[in-house]
């Protein structure tokens, strides 16, 4: 029997087929580390597995280790066991072994809980072992240990026993097979091991891989022969350099990749692809990025994702990525500014110096690099001009032969090297201390010319314009346009240009020929000049159409239209191809966000559709052919993964929001937190957008955040949304997640009955007291309609009394002014009497006798006195007396009570002063001139007081 300890190291295989892909050799592909500090949980890593909704499960040394893409999760076995085999069935259940223990995961009351099944072993059977094996087929789960077979199926463990101690259990396709220890290799049939003949030419102990070979086959690893194959009948060795490596790494476990490929992990280097003719295609150790060397599972999922669990981490490796990367872990080389791939070798310039290396893209070549002599010091350029590659050094510049350099120009500093497009025979190149001229010619090769003289400026970028004139920037000198002449070796003409000619400012103003244009980059970004304006405008063109590329710092030629734009750190391959339409592809490069050199980043083609890439400590082979050339998938739901309250202090509701469970939380803890993630494990670009109903009143905003609070939430049903983005591109289907935020008890199902109780009661109660109301309001307006009533009449009686009042009034108007009229006339009557006998006796005094003499006194003396007497008679006076008091009631005895000196006289001229008569008219009635009417009017105003302003007449028609 194999030792204790190394059982622990063993693992064994999962067979995974995908669809037919390649696997290059070039490089490696991308790995990402999870170290332990990253997912919180023991060291080792024994087992992999991925459920049907996408989450990965490891079995770690501290327990059952979960990964959704985004949160990690540790759940413990009773006994705190190391899990050391992992599984998943379709309905969403978790097996787990461990020490003396296996069974299964589920969520239960919205929380995954472990279920053991040990319970269920037949009597008198126990395990105290470790579990070190689960597979699962649809009526029955298989659990395996050193000592028994398990098979679970219908809640019945039946246990197969072994003459001897088993090794390893291995599943292809439906059969299964497992190593008996000094006996050979069986076949389990039902509840039987069934012996596979000719199986002891794979040695006594140690088969640690079965997968599926060629159709019908086999290919088996062990511990210490390396592999073999089996055609049904009979064992071979697969004698390749791999079965070398095998052996001497010590293979530990193996999966099926891409159903063409075969993943070996070892225990002392890493892991090997190969193919199925055993050649080596890759080899990834701790040196090209994995975290540790010993590898104790393999897991390939069915998004070309593979797994490794180790020794102490896990690590993902892309499958078909388009990136294939080349790391210096060892630091031999510094940082890398420039590579290129010329003549069957890769040179790297560093800061150190310039390095090379074979290369063959066929064949899996490990990398060599070895400094070339007396190249010691920054490398700033390597290009390719008519078949010779150059290097711009610190120190000048070099033709590079092979594994030599030859000096071609000691003017330090070759920034930048660029063929004349007014003439392809001469270079003109950038350097510390301004420009050099190269020339060209065939037999001859580049040949250092002379130093232009008239500028002596730092020239680190170097363009000539259709006008054939040169334009020079650097980063901190800012930017020159120079005129040379006609022999290209002097300067005839400089402008410079700043913020005066339109420019956003000095600094970080680069220069690159985009499409037979030049363009300026800026940090506000891209800018064309105008020759007859001498002034600089934005490319609004082409800003609007690069986006957040369009502050771009560095344009790099991609061939056929394309180009690199190196924003800042952030890269993006992008095709003007088609006319008046930029496609931008960034997504796919985020790998390499910060890890280029800043403002000398280095991209070179090697053929129409392979770039090499410098990166800060290596290199990466960017083939975009190996895409995965399938049509577009579907993206996984995302995933609930917890409900947490957050009111006072963090517990947890839910970690099942993928489940039919619904959550129930207490009104009083209605501030929750829902995290989400997409188990989507490859390089891109993740957002979400997320809509609470009932809450919300619109999709929010798309958002790498995977979690949101929501507080203060109102009693009821919610319906939390949410759904993720790929790369700005795939939309994956909407997640639903339904929760109730309970009643508070004041509107609990028994208080409402209460509520309902009490309002019943209250309405009883408020119909009594509203009908005795009713009963008091109703007499009350009974009482009121008959004060109305009775209001009413008394109103009628008044208005009847006031008309007749009215009438009366009028009558008497009528009768007063019928005796004021009586009373005009009957003072007309007066005065004209009056007037007639006053006429009566002027004419008398003109009279004469027959004798024509005027009569005597005495016969006048006589008729005048008669007259006079008619004049004066009382009796007219009286007559006017008693009509005036029947037409104005006691005026006279009012004027007598106020005044009580007045005279006759006085009191019948007030009488014709109220009745308005004129003066005239009064001085007839009075028998006395005008003037004595005046007085007495006088005499009148001073007896009765009257104030000077006014008016004698109103005032005693005011009496």
């Amino acid at each position: 029997m194999l030792n204790y300890f190394r059982l622990l190291l063993l693992l064994s295989c999962v067979t995974i087929t995908s669809a037919a892909s390649e696997i290059k050799s070039i490089g490696v592909p991308y790995i990402e580390n999870y170290p332990k500090a990253v997912y919180a949980s023991g060291n080792q890593n024994w087992s992999i597995a991925k459920d049907k909704n996408g989450v990965m499960y490891f079995g770690n040394a501290e327990g059952l280790l979960t990964f959704d893409g985004r949160y990690w999760q540790k759940y413990q076995m009773p006994n705190r066991q190391i899990v050391r085999a992992v599984a998943t069935d379709k309905s969403g259940k978790i097996y787990t072994g461990s020490f003396g223990e296996f069974g299964y995961w589920a969520i239960k009351n919205n929380k995954l809980s472990y279920h053991s099944l040990t319970n269920l072993l037949p009597k008198g059977i126990k395990i105290d072992d470790e579990v070190w094996k689960i597979y699962v087929d649809p009526d029955r789960v298989i659990f395996q240990s050193f000592s028994k077979i398990f098979i679970y199926r219908n809640n019945k463990i039946e246990v197969i026993k072994s003459p001897a101690s088993f090794l390893f259990l291995h599943k292809v396709n439906n059969r299964y097979f497992i190593e008996v220890l000094e006996k050979g290799l069986f076949e389990l049939l039902g509840n039987k091991l069934v012996y596979i003949p000719n199986s002891d030419k794979l040695g006594k102990e140690g088969i640690l891989s079965i997968l599926p070979y060629k159709h019908t086959g086999l290919i088996i690893g062990t511990s210490k022969q390396g592999l073999f194959t089996y055609d049904g009948k009979d064992f071979s060795p697969l004698n390749t350099p791999a079965n070398n490596y095998l052996k001497t790494y010590q293979l530990n476990n193996g999966v099926s990749l891409l159903g063409k490929y075969f993943a070996y992990g070892t225990i002392l280097n890493g892991l090997i692809i190969i193919d199925e003719n055993g050649k080596i295609v890759q080899r990834i150790n701790k040196s090209s990025g994995l975290q540790n060397n010993t590898v104790l599972s393999l897991y390939a999922d069915n998004e070309q994702n593979f797994w490794t669990g180790l020794d102490n981490g896990i690590d993902r490796i892309e499958l078909n990525s388009p990136l294939y990367f080349y790391f210096d872990k060892t630091g031999q080389f510094g940082t890398v500014y420039s590579s290129i791939i010329f003549n069957n070798k890769i040179y790297l310039g560093t800061n150190q110096g310039l390095f090379y290396s074979e290369w063959s893209p066929d064949n899996l070549l490990p990398f060599n690099f070895r400094l070339i002599p007396n190249s010691q010091g920054q490398v700033w350029e390597l290009t390719v001009i008519d078949n010779e590659l150059i290097c711009g050094h610190n120190s000048g510049t070099f033709k590079v032969l092979g594994d030599k350099i030859e000096w071609i120009s000691r003017s330090t500093g070759g920034w930048t090297i660029k063929k004349l497009n007014s003439n392809p025979n001469y270079l003109v190149q950038g350097t510390y201390t301004g420009l050099s001229l190269f020339t060209k010619s065939p037999g001859s090769g580049l040949k250092f010319a002379t130093k232009i003289a008239g500028f002596q400026a730092p020239s680190r970028y170097v363009e000539q314009d259709n006008r054939g004139d040169i334009w020079v920037g650097h980063a901190y000198k800012g930017l020159f346009k120079l005129s040379l002449s006609p022999d290209y070796t002097r300067v005839t003409s400089t402008k410079y240009f700043d913020e005066k000619n339109g420019l956003p400012g000095n600094y970080n103003i680069n220069i690159f020929n985009l499409e037979n244009k030049i363009v300026f980059s800026s940090d506000v970004g891209f800018y064309t000049y105008d020759e007859l304006s001498n002034k600089f405008t934005k490319y609004e063109a082409l800003n609007k159409s690069l986006g957040s590329f369009e502050t771009s710092n560095k344009i790099i030629p991609a061939g056929s239209k394309k180009y690199w734009f190196i924003n800042h750190g952030k890269t993006a391959m992008v095709n003007f191809s088609e006319p008046g339409k930029v496609e931008i592809d960034s997504n796919q490069f985020s790998i390499l966000d910060g890890r280029m050199v800043q403002y000398y980043e280095n991209i070179s083609r090697i053929s129409n559709s392979i770039y090499l890439i410098s990166v800060d400590d290596g290199f990466v082979i960017y083939n975009p052919t190996e895409q995965l050339n399938q049509e577009k998938k579907k993206l996984p739901s995302v995933l609930i993964r917890r409900v947490e309250d957050i009111t006072d202090k963090f517990s947890l509701i839910s970690e099942g929001g993928n489940s039919n469970e619904e959550a129930e939380i207490h009104n009083s803890r209605n501030n929750i937190r829902i995290s989400y993630a997409l188990p989507y494990y490859r390089q891109a670009k993740v957002k979400y957008q997320f809509y609470l109903e009932g809450y919300s009143h619109s999709w929010s905003d798309w958002s790498s955040a995977t979690q949101k609070d929501f507080t203060n939430l109102s009693a009821g049903t919610y319906t939390f949304k949410v759904r993720a983005k790929v790369d700005d591109n795939t939309i994956s289907n909407e997640t639903i997640y339904t929760f109730t935020i309970l009643r508070p008890w004041y509107l609990s199902n028994w208080a409402i009955l209460l509520y309902t109780i009490l309002f019943v009661a209250v309405l009883i109660l408020g119909k009594k007291i509203y009908e005795k109301k009713l009963q008091r309001d109703s007499q009350k307006i009974t009482d009121r309609l008959k004060a109305e009533q009775e209001e009413k009449l008394r109103q009628e009686a008044e208005i009847s009394e006031k008309q007749i009042i009215k009438l009366q009034t009028e009558k008497l108007q009528a009768e007063l002014a019928s005796k004021n009229r009586e009373l005009a006339n009957s003072a007309m009557t007066l005065v004209y009497k009056n007037e007639l006998l006053q006429k009566l006796a002027d004419d008398i005094t003109k009279l004469k006798d027959e004798n024509g003499k005027k009569l005597s006194e005495e016969q006048t003396r006589k008729i005048q006195k008669v007259i006079n007497d008619g004049m004066n008679d009382e009796r007219d006076w009286h007559l006017f007396e008693n009509s005036f008091n029947e037409a104005h009631e006691s005026f006279f005895k009012k004027l007598k009570a106020q005044h009580p000196d007045l005279v006759p006289n006085d009191l019948k001229l007030c009488a014709y002063l109220r009745m308005n008569m004129s003066s005239k008219e009064m001085s007839s009635l009075l028998n006395i001139s005008l003037r004595g009417v005046e007085i007495r009017r006088y005499r009148l105003r001073k007896k009765l007081e009257v104030p000077h302003d006014k008016n004698l007449t109103e005032f005693l028609m005011e009496l």
